[in-house]
């Protein structure tokens, strides 16, 4: 009996470091690799599709027919998932200039990546299958259609992800396919860091890394897919292969792209190994780890950056991993790699671990590490932040720069983050989630919604007081102002003195540099002094309230992320912050100054029990359901911010650098 043979593409788009395929071809008579363009489901894995989903709309789409004769409607119904959740706005006169629907970064990333994988699949004389449909409409069909005996996947640790396969292999299994599963989109198996930990997740990064200390030596990545490998399984092609399973262009999609500029991140696993040499080529940075200092040249996509492709698995994780140990041995000869060379690395592994079991992880009702905030509903705000119209042209400039190229530096993450939530506009770090999630091309689920409850003070840290200042942080990032210049042409022919609070340049220099404050460019949406100081005094009333109620001490301090392409971590409890305070005051020069942009009053240092009266009282959701706490007799103890037993001192202590084997993967 003939062994045919699919492979279902998500994550994991390459041919190197693949263990599930290459598994799959192993003994196979035929190959087909498929990807499914599901518009549809409200997973992380669609990206491109997801970053634009509305739950209501989706749901309100009818179930369309698979097939080559449905592919216009196909495409149609597509494009209502490729609209920005919020709108970029009309042309206005009190903005950045004139704004018109731009294409985002997300849709073409991903076409790129699949155009990629379908040119290197030719080089094996095979093809990649596009087929548009729900996986679970889809596959009963292919099993049927192509024969199907063998399916395989590459492992999905994200709650959606699990549940999603659990229903395809139950498919499978009832048309008797075999179904085969390969953990390569992390480091390592995730369950078994669970298991160590006495069945749940660790929840502060130390014990995390005690964790990972203890387990096996990692596997080193699995060969790369070549025509030696695949050898006698063959691709079954059709002369309309193209019409029936190519890769949709951003014209077939409905795009105008007349006038398109060249992608800032090119998508693809090519794309992905040339960034990983020229990575590698720094092998100063290697040799001499540290945390790189930021500056407005950082502030700018790197041609090394590598975070969209470890999240969309252009580049493998293993790989990334192996051939830095390798290089630091070659530079460094009979010494071990520090622990922070891996920093962006176990980050990512970190927040796996924390979402894998934990399907309530990206909101805050329900999510058992979360502390339930009352945050205000204000889609005014939410709307002027996220389009970049907040008045502050440090958080504007960020906003644009997300919107036009999918990335932004993490200490721009940080920035923008704060000011969303704890530090100015007090809204909700679900709503910024979504945002990002939209916009930004490296937003992985759980890394995501990870990175918003630690920035927003609601689970892993709970330092509020230290307080972005948005004007302060970017002027001491990038004094001169190239990098408003760049984003925010409006206000290019403000000088240096005045471009980050030009609400303060006399009305002679805004004339001169073609620049009305409320005429041309919005006047800043609050006062960050005033708002900064009440905002520290609900997060202290609010942590008062749950050590009052619950018992709870301090929550788990994170160390920071030294990658400075990293995710929105970068700075642990009692770091000193570039630009933050915390009294609301800016950071300007090397000195932290009252901020001079909020119509002269100044913030100051909380003094205890000062103001305790501007916390809203706390609704009665605040108190999480028991479920959420772990009680013994009278002592309750909080969101569960640690689970597992508690890490001595001498496990804190200890060298928790990860296991390595030897193996070069030159």
């Amino acid at each position: 009996m003939a062994v045919n043979a699919v492979h279902w593409f998500r994550k994991g788009l390459r041919l190197h470091d693949n263990p599930a395929l290459k598994e799959c071809i192993r003994g196979a008579d035929t190959i087909r690799c498929v990807y499914i363009l599901d518009p549809w489901f409200a997973g992380s894995s669609n990206v491109g599709i997801n970053r634009w989903r509305n739950s209501e709309r989706a749901h309100a789409v009818p179930a369309l027919p698979v097939g080559p004769l449905a592919i216009f409607s196909r495409f149609f119904c597509f494009l209502l998932f490729l609209v920005p959740a919020i709108e970029p706005p009309g042309p206005c006169t009190c903005g950045s200039g004139s704004r018109t629907a731009e294409l985002n970064p997300g849709p073409r990333f991903l076409l790129q990546c699949l155009e990629d994988l379908d040119a290197n699949l030719r080089k094996l004389n095979s093809r990649l299958f596009v087929i548009r449909g729900q996986p679970a409409d889809v596959f009963p069909r292919l099993f049927k259609e192509w024969n199907i005996t063998k399916l395989s996947i590459e492992y999905d640790s994200e709650p959606f992800g699990k549940e999603r396969d659990a229903a395809i292999k139950k498919l499978a299994t009832e048309a008797g396919v075999e179904v085969i599963v390969r953990i390569s989109h992390t480091l390592y198996d995730l369950d078994k860091i669970i298991e160590l930990n006495g069945g749940q997740p660790p929840l502060t990064y130390k014990r995390f890394q005690t964790l990972i200390s203890k387990m096996e030596p990692l596997e080193i990545p699995v060969e790369t897919i070549t025509s030696e490998v695949i050898e006698k399984c063959v691709t079954p092609l059709s002369d309309d292969h193209d019409e029936k399973y190519g890769v949709p262009s951003l014209e077939e999609l409905g795009f105008d792209t007349d006038g398109l500029p060249s992608a800032v991140w090119p998508g693809g696993e090519t794309e992905a190994l040339t960034r990983l040499e020229r990575h590698l080529e720094r092998k100063a940075w290697v040799a001499n780890f540290e945390r790189p200092r930021m500056n407005a040249n950082s502030l700018l996509a790197s041609p090394t950056g590598l975070s969209p492709y470890l999240r969309f698995g252009c580049l493998s994780c293993r790989l990334f991993y192996f051939k830095l140990t390798d290089l630091y041995k070659k530079v460094k000869k009979n010494s071990s790699p520090p622990l922070s060379l891996y920093g962006q690395l176990l980050w990512r592994e970190f927040f796996y671990t924390a979402a894998t079991n934990n399907p309530r992880f990206d909101k805050m009702e329900g999510n058992p590490i979360c502390v339930q905030i009352p945050w205000d509903k204000n889609p005014e705000a939410l709307a002027k932040w996220a389009e970049g119209r907040t008045g502050f042209p440090w958080i504007d400039a960020i906003m644009t720069q997300l919107r036009q190229e999918g990335w932004i530096h993490h200490l721009a993450r940080h920035a923008v983050a704060c000011f969303l939530t704890r530090g100015d506009l007090w809204v909700s770090w679900e709503e910024g989630m979504k945002v990002f999630e939209e916009l930004l091309l490296d937003a992985d689920w759980s890394i995501n919604a990870g990175s918003w409850m630690w920035l927003s003070c609601s689970s892993f840290f709970q330092q509020f007081f230290h307080c972005y200042c948005p004007v302060g942080f970017g002027r001491r990032t990038d004094p001169n102002g190239d990098y408003i210049r760049r984003y925010l042409p409006v206000l290019r022919g403000f000088p240096a003195k005045y471009i980050y609070d030009p609400w303060n340049a006399p009305e002679g220099i805004q004339k001169v540099a073609k620049c009305l404050i409320g005429v041309n460019y919005p006047k800043p949406m609050v006062n960050h002094a005033e708002a900064s100081r009440l905002n520290i005094e609900r997060m202290k009333q609010i942590y008062q309230q749950l050590s009052r109620y619950r018992g709870l001490g301090l929550l788990a301090s994170v160390p920071s992320n030294p990658n400075g392409n990293g995710g929105l971590m970068g700075y642990a409890p009692g770091e000193s912050i570039p630009g933050s305070s915390g009294s609301g005051s800016c950071a300007h020069g090397s000195g932290i100054l009252p901020c001079a942009h909020t119509d002269g009053q100044q913030a100051h240092l909380l003094k205890p029990g000062k103001a305790e009266a501007l916390a809203p009282a706390l609704p009665a959701a605040f108190l999480s359901s028991a479920s959420h706490f772990r009680c013994a007799g009278r002592n309750c103890v909080g969101p569960v911010l640690s689970s597992g037993k508690r890490p001595s001192q001498e496990e804190d202590a200890q060298s928790i650098g990860p296991k390595l084997q030897r193996q070069s993967t030159d």
